[in-house]
Parts: structure tokens; C-alpha cells; sequence
């Protein structure tokens, strides 16, 4: 590209402009009808690429994929030699969610390097925006998919996982994107770990504390890890629903609320004892080709997912969870049929990086408030790899995964402002 081809934006508020262009551009090319739709190695995701590569080479920027076809974005004078600080996000989204969740970080990353060659700042270490595929679970039920590439954390399982829909499996997915399938499901790396110094990541806070204490932007202390099974199926036995009594019932229905309750009740005295947890069943469902009113329904398959910054207490509960599955299977006499166990590791973030954010968050006169991150992010996947990773959260109302998610623009640009001083500084 020639220098007459650069647009140079320095100026705040021009970046602020480009900001909404680019948000503008992801919502229209992506809005499936109701919200926002960016399935990983599909149209969606791929249109979200396509604007961020645009973006970056209109103003000077070094476009490159890796191996994983994650996305590099580097300064006009990075030869790529030395160790960077890679400020990144993910450019997928769930079906029908929302435009911030992952394009905000991107965005913020873009922005950062745009004003970074456009003011000729020099940085103690050379800065490279990086975007990230795949972070999201809803499609194949293994979150992290583009970042756990890099580091050789996806097995054989994780490759047979089928796409919910079309049952078509990730590894045919990643072959057909250009990704060498036999390495990831061997647990090569694609990525060299001495070539990135730190990782920084900028999300939109996926819950309501920051809107409930007022705060525009806040720096993340941890991320919970999580264990899942994609689908757990209980099997009990149809019948004619006037005609068994309940003491000869085996109504999977029953079964399967029985379970979330006795969880529940679990749940509810662990919070009680300052643990910290979530539990969710996210789906949920009888075979729509048997539904009757008059029907026992003889099998239900549902999700498990338990969450925690704590991998005791992660463990603790699965097996608390699996005890009670008995109980119930024993007492109702139906049986649990289980898929293979889905883990992603807790995390801490690291403290230099953290103390150093909220220092430049004190000098820009931002809050200096720190929070643990209750969602998964493609920073665990970094920081549990060996590096030192951080997070900046911004302000959204109407949570996430969802099309309501609204984050205000002023909210984001003190997010970015953030993410630049602490880029010039280093890690």
C-alpha cells in the first residue's frame, strides 16, 4: 500500500468516529434478523474478519495469518524479532448475540495501534493486535477454539465435537479454514510463547456490577474456569400418562428436575459458606417427535456447566453432581447416560500488569476498581500457557449473549485511552 493509500487518524476524536464506523460496519454485516450472528469459520465471523483487515491496512498496518488463521496485526517498523505485547479479542459471536461481545476488544486493539503509527509513538516493547477465532462455546461446545490452537490444548474429542445443526465436526471445520488438523489434534503448538511478552485483552463486562457501582472501565483480578458435559442424557420410560401410577413411574421429566433442584439447594448453601460459583443447564429438552400431553416422557438430554475461579471447588461440586445423579437414578429409576467431560482451566491474572492498569487507570482519572470475570476469555487460554496476561473491562448494560447488550461509546473510548497509555508504557 502507498503512503498516499494511508489515512493517518491521531486525533481522539477521529479515532471515536472510527470506532462507531466500525461497530456500524460488524452490526450491519452481521445482523441475522433479531441480533448478531458470527459463527466461527462460517460467513459471519468471516465479514468480521474481512472489516478488521480492511480497517488495519486503509491506515499502514501489517495484516499476516498464523497457523491457526487467527488474525496479526503489527506497526510498519515490527520485523516481528522481538517479544510483543499482544492486545487481542475475538471476532465471533453466539447465535442472536449481541455486536460488543469480542468486536469491542478488537476495535480497542486496532485503535490503539492506529493512534500508536499515527502519532509516531515509540513503545518499550513492539505492540501487535491480535484476532482471535472461535472463542465461543455455542457452536461446538469447546470455547477458546482459535487461542487453545496456538498452545496445543485441543484433543482428539474436542476435534469429533459435531456442530449442533448440521453435526458436521470441528476438525472438518478447521480443515476446510486451512488449519493443519493432524497437528492441533496431536497437540503441536503454533504459536512461539518467546515471541509475545504479555497479553492485554479489552471486553465488554458480561454482567451487571460495573452498571450497578458505576464504573466505566475496571481491570480483571481472575477468570473462572468451568467443567461441562455438551449433553447428558437421562432415560427413563414412556407411558400413558393415566395410567401408571407414580410409584411405578420412571418420568425422566421428573428425574431430571429432581437433579436441578438438589443442585441447586448445594449451590445455594456453598454460596452460603463464601465459595465462589455458578451452576447452570443451559439446555434442556425432550424428543420433539414424542411430545404428548398424554405422554410420560422417556428420555431428556440437558447440559451441565459449573463455574468457579476455584479448581478445588470446580471438582468439588462435579462430584457432588455425580452423587446426586445416582440418588436420583436410584430413587426413580431411571438411568444418566453421560458425553465426554469438557474442562477450561480457572485463572489469575497477573499481578504486575494488573497493579500497572490500575496505576495508568488512576492517572487518566479512571476508577482504580479490580474485578474477577464470572465469563471464560481467550486470556486464560494465554495466562494459564506461561503469559503474564491481564484484562480491561468497559461498562454494558442488558448483560450479554444477547442482542441488548448496550455499551456507550464513551464508555469504550475511556477503555481505549486505557489500553494506549498502558501500550506506550509496557509491560
Amino acid at each position: 500500500m502507498s503512503d498516499a493509500a494511508v489515512v493517518r487518524l491521531p486525533e481522539p476524536l477521529r479515532l471515536r468516529e472510527l470506532a462507531a464506523e466500525l461497530f456500524d460496519a460488524l452490526h450491519d454485516k452481521t445482523f441475522d434478523g433479531t441480533g448478531i450472528t458470527r459463527e466461527c469459520y462460517e460467513e459471519g465471523e468471516n465479514a468480521a474478519m474481512a472489516i478488521f483487515r480492511e480497517v488495519a491496512e486503509r491506515h499502514g498496518l501489517k495484516v499476516r495469518l498464523d497457523a491457526a488463521q487467527n488474525m496479526i496485526v503489527s506497526l510498519p517498523g515490527d520485523d516481528g524479532t522481538k517479544p510483543a505485547l499482544l492486545l487481542a479479542s475475538h471476532a465471533d459471536s453466539v447465535p442472536q448475540g449481541g455486536n460488543f461481545d469480542g468486536g469491542a476488544g478488537v476495535v480497542a486493539a486496532l485503535l490503539t495501534l492506529i493512534r500508536l503509527a499515527g502519532e509516531g509513538t515509540r513503545t518499550a516493547v513492539p505492540v501487535r493486535a491480535m484476532v482471535l477465532r472461535g472463542e465461543e462455546s455455542a457452536f461446538y461446545g469447546r470455547a477458546n477454539i482459535g487461542s487453545r490452537l496456538l498452545f496445543g490444548t485441543l484433543d482428539p474429542k474436542d476435534m469429533a465435537a459435531k456442530r449442533r445443526g448440521t453435526g458436521r465436526t470441528l476438525r472438518e471445520t478447521l480443515s476446510a479454514a486451512g488449519i493443519d488438523v493432524d497437528a492441533a489434534a496431536a497437540g503441536r503448538r503454533m504459536i512461539d510463547a518467546s515471541t509475545v511478552k504479555a497479553y492485554v485483552e479489552l471486553h465488554i463486562e458480561q454482567g451487571p456490577v460495573m452498571i450497578a457501582r458505576k464504573f466505566p472501565t475496571a481491570v480483571v483480578t481472575g477468570i473462572r474456569g468451568n467443567l461441562r458435559h455438551r449433553s447428558i442424557m437421562c432415560r427413563g420410560e414412556a407411558g400413558h400418562s393415566g395410567t401408571v401410577p407414580r410409584w411405578l413411574r420412571r418420568d425422566a421429566v421428573f428425574a431430571v428436575a429432581d437433579l436441578l433442584m438438589r443442585l441447586d439447594e448445594h449451590w445455594m448453601r456453598l454460596l452460603e459458606r463464601g465459595l465462589d460459583l455458578v451452576v447452570t443447564t443451559g439446555v434442556i429438552g425432550t424428543d420433539p417427535d414424542q411430545h404428548a400431553l398424554s405422554r410420560i416422557p422417556g428420555e431428556v438430554a440437558f447440559s451441565f456447566e459449573v463455574r468457579s475461579q476455584s479448581f478445588e471447588t470446580l471438582e468439588a461440586f462435579y462430584e457432588l453432581f455425580r452423587s446426586e445423579c445416582r440418588a436420583v437414578s436410584d430413587l426413580r429409576h431411571v438411568k444418566f447416560e453421560f458425553d465426554d467431560r469438557v474442562y477450561a482451566e480457572p485463572a489469575r491474572m497477573d499481578e504486575s500488569i494488573v497493579r500497572k492498569l490500575v496505576a495508568v487507570s488512576e492517572r487518566l482519572g479512571l476508577p482504580t476498581e479490580t474485578l474477577a470475570s464470572g465469563a471464560g476469555h481467550d486470556a486464560a487460554v494465554f495466562s494459564n500457557a506461561g503469559i503474564p496476561s491481564a484484562m480491561i473491562f468497559v461498562r454494558n448494560a442488558n448483560g450479554s449473549h444477547n442482542p441488548a447488550e448496550a455499551m456507550d461509546l464513551d464508555d469504550f473510548m475511556q477503555g481505549v485511552a486505557l489500553m494506549h497509555a498502558f501500550a506506550v508504557e509496557g509491560p
